[in-house]
C-alpha cells in the first residue's frame, strides 16, 4: 500500500509539471498589449505594429471584460465593475461599520444583560437576540440611512459627484447621529490624546465640529458602552431582589443544598411577563436614541 501511494504521488507530480509546461507553451506569443489613444473609446494594438498600422481599435471589441475608468478632462465616470468592487469593499466592512457607528452596540449589550439577569442561559438564543438587535438598529438608523442614500449614493450613481464628495456627503448624517449620543467628556478624552491641536475653550458643539471622525468614533463607542452598562445595572436590580428573597426563604427552611436559581427562575420569568418586560425594555432602549 505504501509503494502504491508513492507511485501515485510521483505520477501526479509528473502530470502537474507536464500540464504547467503545456500551459506556458500555449500562452507564449498570445499576449496582446493595448495602449489608450487620445481618441475617446479607442485602443491601440501594440502587439504587432505591421497589423495595426496605427489604426485604433474600438473599445467595445475588447472581450476581456476588465475594469475600466473613463475620464473626460477633469471629470469622469466610474464603470460598473469598479462600482461593484466598491460595493463589495463596503459589504466586507459592513460588520465593523454596523458595530462602531450605529446603535447596534448598545442594543445587543442590553439584551445580553437582560438574558443573563433572568438566568435563562440560552433563551432567547443568540440568533434571536442578534436578529432583534439588527432590526432595531435598522429602525433607529433608517432616517440616517435614507439621508445617506439621497445625498451620497444616488448622486454618485448618477455621476453628479465624485467618490470623495460622496464620502464627505455620507459623513454628515453619521456625524449628526453621533452628535446627539456622544458625551462631551468622552470626546474631550480622545481630543486630549489626539496629536492635533485644537483651539482652547471650545464649547461642546464647537469641539464636536472640529474633531475628525477618527476621534468621534472611539468616543461614540465609549459612550455606548457606558449607557449600555447603566441600563444593564438597572435591569439586574429586580431580578437580584428575587434571588435574595428566594435564597433567604430556602435558608430559613433548611434547604441549603438546593440552588436558589432553580427556584427563582420561574418567579423571575413570571415577574418579567407580568410587568410586560419586553415592551418596557425595548421601548426604553429605543427612546434613548431620540
Amino acid at each position: 500500500m505504501t509503494k502504491l501511494k508513492k507511485s501515485y504521488c510521483v505520477v501526479s507530480l509528473i502530470f502537474a509539471v507536464i500540464v504547467l509546461i503545456a500551459a506556458m507553451a500555449l500562452s507564449i506569443g498570445d499576449t496582446t498589449v493595448y495602449a489608450a489613444s487620445t481618441d475617446n473609446g479607442a485602443l491601440m494594438d501594440l502587439s504587432d505594429p505591421n497589423e495595426s498600422d496605427g489604426e485604433p481599435l474600438d473599445a467595445t471589441s475588447d472581450s476581456t471584460n476588465g475594469l475600466s475608468i473613463t475620464y473626460n478632462n477633469e471629470t469622469g465616470s466610474v464603470s460598473t465593475p469598479v462600482k461593484a468592487l466598491l460595493a463589495l469593499t463596503i459589504l466586507s466592512l459592513a460588520p465593523s461599520i454596523l458595530i462602531m457607528m450605529t446603535s447596534y452596540t448598545r442594543i445587543i449589550i442590553v439584551l445580553h444583560f437582560l438574558r443573563t439577569a433572568i438566568g435563562t442561559q440560552t433563551a432567547p438564543p443568540n440568533q434571536v437576540l442578534i436578529g432583534l438587535a439588527l432590526f432595531l438598529t435598522f429602525f433607529i438608523m433608517w432616517p440616517t440611512f435614507q439621508q445617506i442614500n439621497e445625498e451620497a449614493i444616488v448622486p454618485l450613481d448618477n455621476g453628479d459627484i465624485t467618490i470623495e464628495e460622496a464620502f464627505q456627503a455620507a459623513e454628515v448624517p453619521i456625524r449628526e447621529f453621533m452628535k446627539g449620543q456622544v458625551l462631551e467628556k468622552d470626546l474631550r478624552l480622545f481630543m486630549d490624546m489626539d496629536q492635533q491641536e485644537y483651539e482652547d475653550n471650545l464649547s461642546a458643539e464647537e469641539a464636536f465640529d472640529a474633531a475628525p471622525m477618527t476621534t468621534i468614533i472611539p468616543a461614540f463607542i465609549i459612550t455606548e458602552l457606558r449607557y449600555s452598562f447603566i441600563m444593564g445595572f438597572l435591569i439586574y436590580i429586580p431580578f437580584i431582589v428575587i434571588d435574595m428573597v428566594v435564597a433567604s426563604v430556602l435558608m430559613s427552611m433548611g434547604m441549603m443544598m438546593l440552588p436558589p436559581t432553580t427556584i427563582s427562575l420561574p418567579f423571575k420569568i413570571l415577574l418579567f411577563i407580568l410587568a410586560d418586560g419586553w415592551n418596557l425594555v425595548i421601548g426604553s432602549l429605543v427612546s434613548t436614541f431620540y
